[in-house]
């Protein structure tokens, strides 16, 4: 979008305090860096409609009852493990070696949550948790239970540092991030000393020879987490040991594309192996990046980031498309091909009914994508955070909040022609439980992702019914209302409560998919935007009561995919707002299959609300056509004939809520017919 023109009646605005409507470029700090400041725990709240909901279903039912799993001995071991470790109780190491990470993210959620919402019951059970890691933590500061459970049994073979799939510094940059958090919010530093001594041991290891489970850790969430210390303490430290690990990692030689350490960083231009560590790493690197301007953390950066969004990403923002594949181009000959799992696969290579788009890899995207967005101010960083929030993450959990899914598949037949690993219904609990604490984590602190502040300019990021309240050096106190039923609606009303101080910038995002946007400021003219995918900002003087009313166009947007993605071939897509659209069985006519849908791109879509419908979701309706399939038994092809379609009513919903009325098929991608 490009600078607006001032219009008479800004002119006549400009009689109650200067105003200037354009798009412009982020704002650039002193080192001739753009950066853009996220707003501190608590400072922003949702208040109500969709994000409040979720917020609040989190906060008093996904928490209390994921402690509660967490707490309990059925499925496998997660608090239990740091009281066996500390002898307090008796009985065997339990479960995966990254549980005690799960543990970790529980602590940073409950921690946002106070934030926003004090309870001293809460933040008992916060501190009763964090003083059994303290009592399990090793002398010189090692803290893995796995391991160290070993240890006392006399395994040789259980060292610190030992064995990289043992998770170690992916639980230590959760450990991390929680203690960020919870001294942010609370002032207490008693996970913040755990995390002080599991760093110096930590540092020690950096020590030579370094440990391959320092140089080659797997979803290395641990410089995510040392620079979330160094936000929380100002402490230069924390900075310079993410520095060093960084260095280490940089030196690898030998490695694979599972783990994105087969080529040097610097050379990277592609998505490949682990989703979920990939992303993990380049929001590390992007990290790295905001805090030293480290020039060659950046290209490698953008290269990767425009690989998956021209040629890896789904429409939902989902990840890693692929349960299992090769890495045919890091192989010297056929006898080295090297597995990859849970894996960005080829370009295009797209899969609906096996897409695998695990929750965390979803996650792991969002991360990304908001530091790349404080980073430059680009609105496309903006616009990839929403795609990926609205859709494949919030589909990651259930509508009760208990029960969830571990990937998230475009597509669901019944029966499957074949088996998979994990399921097609969400469950309270699977073997290997990252992504529900880490869904957790995303949601309680989802209010914080609201809007980032630079200099004389707040920047809103997240549309939802919610308020901000927060100092600022150049500004002072600002006080700001969003009220919306967004993302049903796309209209959005900001209120400013409290009179600033000199001229502040508001800046609106108009995401990509509005077709148009229109703004009134006090009720007055009507300003057009220059169209979708940019920034809208309002220079002026603001008093307490002025209003802003961003009208975003949410009319329904029918996609098709390139045609090299061979399984979206000849099919579309639905998409309204921020919301990605999908076909469930619990919609059809009994007996019909979704794959035995089509529709005619471009028709008639009616939107209606309904209340009673998943929690209250705005519907898409109008018309399909359905054929009988016919018979395949025992046939792979048949010969064509040309069937009778049959009109039929359709009802598109949200995919962010898809299997919440028990079993049946969905599908995101529709067979596409002719008029």
């Amino acid at each position: 979008m490009k600078g607006s023109r001032i219009r008479a009646g800004q002119i006549r605005a400009a009689l109650i305090g200067l105003l200037i409507i354009s798009v412009v470029s982020a704002t650039v700090a002193g080192d001739g860096r753009s950066r853009w400041e996220q707003l501190p725990p608590g400072s922003a709240r949702w208040t109500g409609g969709f994000w409040a909901q979720r917020w609040e279903l989190c906060r008093t039912s996904t928490l209390p009852a994921m402690d509660a799993l967490f707490s309990g001995t059925n499925h496998t071991h997660f608090w239990r493990n740091f009281e066996i470790v500390a002898g307090a109780a008796e009985g065997r190491r339990r479960g995966a070696p990254f549980n005690d990470g799960e543990c970790y993210k529980w602590l940073e959620a409950a921690s946002a949550f106070l934030a926003v919402r004090p309870d001293p019951r809460l933040a008992r059970t916060v501190e009763e948790r964090i003083a059994w890691i303290v009592r399990a933590q090793e002398p010189d500061g090692y803290l893995q239970t796995a391991v160290q459970w070993r240890m006392r049994q006399g395994d040789a073979r259980a060292v610190p540092f030992g064995d990289r799939f043992q998770f170690e510094l992916y639980n230590l940059g959760h450990l991390f991030s929680a203690a960020a958090m919870h001294y942010r919010v609370t002032g207490r530093t008693s996970l913040l000393e755990v995390a002080r001594k599991a760093a110096a041991r930590l540092e020690t290891a950096l020590g030579e020879p370094v440990p391959e489970a320092v140089r080659r850790p797997v979803c290395p969430s641990h410089f995510m987490g040392l620079v979330d210390l160094y936000r929380a303490t100002g402490e230069p430290y924390w900075l310079d040991l993410a520095r060093q690990c960084w260095a280490v990692r940089s030196e690898v030689e030998g490695g694979g594309d599972d783990n994105q350490d087969r080529l040097p960083y610097v050379q990277h231009a592609e998505a490949v192996g682990h989703a979920v560590r990939a992303n993990y790493l380049y929001a590390g690197a992007a990290d790295l990046y905001l805090e030293t301007g480290d020039t060659g953390l950046w290209p490698p950066l953008t290269r990767v980031w425009s690989n998956i969004v021209e040629k890896k990403l789904y429409l939902t923002g989902g990840c890693g498309a692929l349960y299992d594949g090769a890495s045919p181009d890091g192989a010297r000959d056929q006898e080295h091909i090297t597995r990859v799992h849970q894996a960005y696969g080829r370009n295009y290579q797209l899969p609906q009914l096996t897409a695998h788009c695990e929750t965390c890899a979803n996650i792991g995207w969002a991360l990304w994508n908001w530091r790349m967005l404080r980073a430059t101010g680009d609105a496309r960083y903006a616009d990839a955070l929403e795609q990926v929030l609205y859709n494949s993450v919030l589909s990651g959990m259930s509508l009760d909040g208990t029960n969830f899914f571990y990937t998230n598949p475009l597509r669901v037949t019944d029966p499957l022609p074949f088996e998979l690993r994990w399921p097609r219904q969400r469950v309270p609990f699977v073997s290997s439980f990252c992504c529900p604490p880490n869904l957790l984590r995303m949601v309680a602190a989802s209010p914080g992702w609201m809007a980032l502040v630079s200099n004389r300019t707040v920047c809103v990021v997240l549309y939802g019914a919610g308020e901000m309240q927060f100092q600022n050096e150049e500004l002072g106190e600002v006080r700001l209302r969003q009220e919306t039923e967004f993302p049903w609606s796309g209209r959005v009303r900001l209120v400013v409560e409290r009179p600033l101080d000199g001229g502040m910038t508001l800046r609106l995002r108009v995401p990509a998919w509005a077709a148009s946007a229109r703004l009134r400021i006090n009720l007055g003219p009507e300003q057009k935007a220059d169209g979708p995918g940019g920034w809208w900002d309002i220079t002026r003087t603001w008093q307490a009561g002025d209003v802003v009313d961003l009208d975003l166009e949410m009319a329904p947007i029918w996609w098709e995919a390139h045609p090299w993605v061979e399984e979206s071939y000849h099919q579309v897509a639905v998409q309204r707002g921020p919301l990605v659209y999908c076909l469930e069985s619990a919609d059809l006519p009994r007996g019909v299959s979704v794959t035995d849908v089509g529709v005619v791109p471009g028709s008639p879509l009616r939107m209606r609300w309904d209340g009673h419908l998943l929690g209250g979701v705005v519907v898409l309706e109008g018309t399909a056509r359905w054929r009988p399939p016919g018979d395949w038994t025992g046939r792979l092809y048949r010969p064509w004939t040309d069937a009778d379609w049959q009109e039929i009513p359709l009802r598109l919903v949200p995919y962010c809520v898809w299997a919440n009325r028990g079993p049946g098929e969905m599908t995101v991608w529709l067979r596409a017919l002719a008029r």
